[in-house]
């Protein structure tokens, strides 16, 4: 039976080294997590969270899920920001999507996945809101892409409408929630322009 020996040996250099780069932190960490961010990305393996905003492990929050959906009936996505948020303290969840997303381009072709097809679902219903305006995009890169940002979007308007969210902001915790998009082909991270830190801030979406 293969037991992954690399792994293990991968970790032990990794383990080495942070301890090398950062003495103690091992102990630091052991104590106590205070991250001030949430990350609810893509379970996609090219999109890891702490990498991409050059971040130690204790210092952001993570969740994800294939194509970063927040669904009210997803209670490990709610139990989740609701730790963050109740427990942790995090100042911002930002949602981040990425071009690319294989989710996606599953609910754009219409494409048969499995039980993954249910999963993607709320993807369908934002390409069905967008139908007029994702049809005026000729180019179908384009297309693709302007339907991985508006999921973000609206992913992160369902982050705002959960009442874990609500109820921060009505006892007067600072909580803010923002969309991003990640580019895997240059590795850059893009602000969608949503950052939203209370209820009458949370954008209608066009149509």
């Amino acid at each position: 039976m293969n037991r992954l020996p690399e792994l293990f040996e991968s970790n032990r250099r990794w383990a080495a080294k942070m301890s090398k780069d950062h003495p103690g932190f091992f102990a630091m960490l052991s104590r106590q997590q205070a991250p001030k961010y949430m990350w609810i990305g893509c379970a996609d393996s090219r999109v890891p969270a702490n990498e991409i905003v050059g971040l130690l492990p204790g210092e952001i929050f993570v969740h994800r899920n294939v194509a970063n959906i927040v669904a009210p009936s997803d209670l490990n996505c709610l139990a989740a920001v609701q730790f963050a948020v109740d427990v942790l303290k995090v100042e911002h969840v930002i949602v981040v999507g990425h071009y690319g997303c294989g989710g996606v381009l599953g609910a754009m072709e219409n494409v048969e996945l499995g039980l993954v097809d249910h999963w993607i679902a709320p993807i369908r219903d934002v390409l069905a809101h967008h139908k007029a305006s994702l049809a005026a995009i000729k180019d179908d890169r384009k297309r693709y892409d302007r339907l991985c940002e508006l999921n973000v979007l609206e992913q992160a308007r369902n982050v705002c409408r959960t009442s874990i969210v609500r109820s921060a902001w009505k006892r007067g915790q600072r909580l803010a929630i923002h969309g991003w998009i990640y580019d895997l082909k240059d590795g850059l991270i893009r602000d969608l322009n949503f950052c939203v830190s209370k209820p009458e801030e949370i954008p209608t979406l066009p149509p």
